[in-house]
């Protein structure tokens, strides 16, 4: 009888441990519930947070590039166009853009040193005296100076200054040649052209695709980096079509 006794208090024992135990539980349970809602939280401000600052980059970066543009009544809309096609060519030559915006922050901004350069040269209409030239072909380094140190556009500076170097090394400001070209200045460079060619100028009207299709073509091994223009080539006119609409 005792033993019986003594085995029934047994088990009201574990079971007393055991409710203590589940009661345990499930305050530990209610606490990390509590404790991932907050890091949930936390990450979704944290994300807002990321996605307003992004959002007033671009907003500083599109307002610095209009500001270029604003000198220069023919070449509206032509950053975002040559960045949007930038882009995409990108993506085609394997490039990963991902979330990181310098490279199109890059595309943006490859002519804001021409802020420097005086409405005299800029918009002069004949031939540039050798001293006009070379005060033109500074833009590429006064743009990285107005870049540099300006932490969100660290990326941005490799197309500032190399956006005019051409594959052949004979480019500018650094006379860089094939793989020492930066490759967002090289993507750069294919997309500037097609976008020049397929656009209205006072003294000519713009290229068709096709035609501004031969001409990279034909520049490919000099001007623009080889893998770079069959990846361009790769795109469809219906694409670049597509980005010229949306941007119209």
């Amino acid at each position: 009888m005792l033993e019986t006794e003594e085995l029934h208090a047994e088990l009201e024992r574990l079971r007393a441990q055991l409710a203590i135990h589940e009661r345990e539980a499930e305050v530990r349970t209610r606490e990390l519930t509590r404790y991932a809602d907050e890091l949930r939280a936390a990450s979704e401000r944290e994300h807002a947070q990321a996605l307003q600052l992004r959002a007033s980059y671009e907003a500083t970066v599109r307002a610095l590039a209009d500001a270029v543009e604003a000198r220069d009544p023919y070449t509206a809309r032509h950053a975002e166009r040559v960045a949007a096609y930038g882009l995409e060519i990108a993506r085609a030559s394997g490039m990963d853009v991902g979330e990181a915006p310098d490279v199109e922050f890059g595309f943006l901004l490859h002519d804001v040193g021409k802020i420097a350069i005086s409405d005299a040269i800029l918009h002069k209409p004949g031939r540039l005296t050798d001293e006009e030239r070379d005060a033109m072909r500074r833009h590429p380094e006064i743009g990285e100076d107005i870049v540099r140190g300006i932490d969100f556009l660290g990326g941005a500076r490799e197309v500032v200054r190399s956006h005019h170097e051409r594959w052949d090394g004979t480019g500018y400001p650094d006379r860089l040649a094939a793989e020492r070209i930066p490759l967002s200045a090289r993507v750069f460079a294919i997309a500037d052209t097609f976008d020049a060619l397929t656009s209205d100028r006072p003294y000519r009207r713009a290229a068709s695709f096709r035609e501004a299709r031969r001409v990279i073509t034909a520049a490919s091994g000099t001007q623009f980096d080889p893998q770079i223009a069959d990846a361009f080539d790769d795109i469809s006119d219906a694409r670049f079509d597509e980005i010229r609409g949306a941007l119209a």
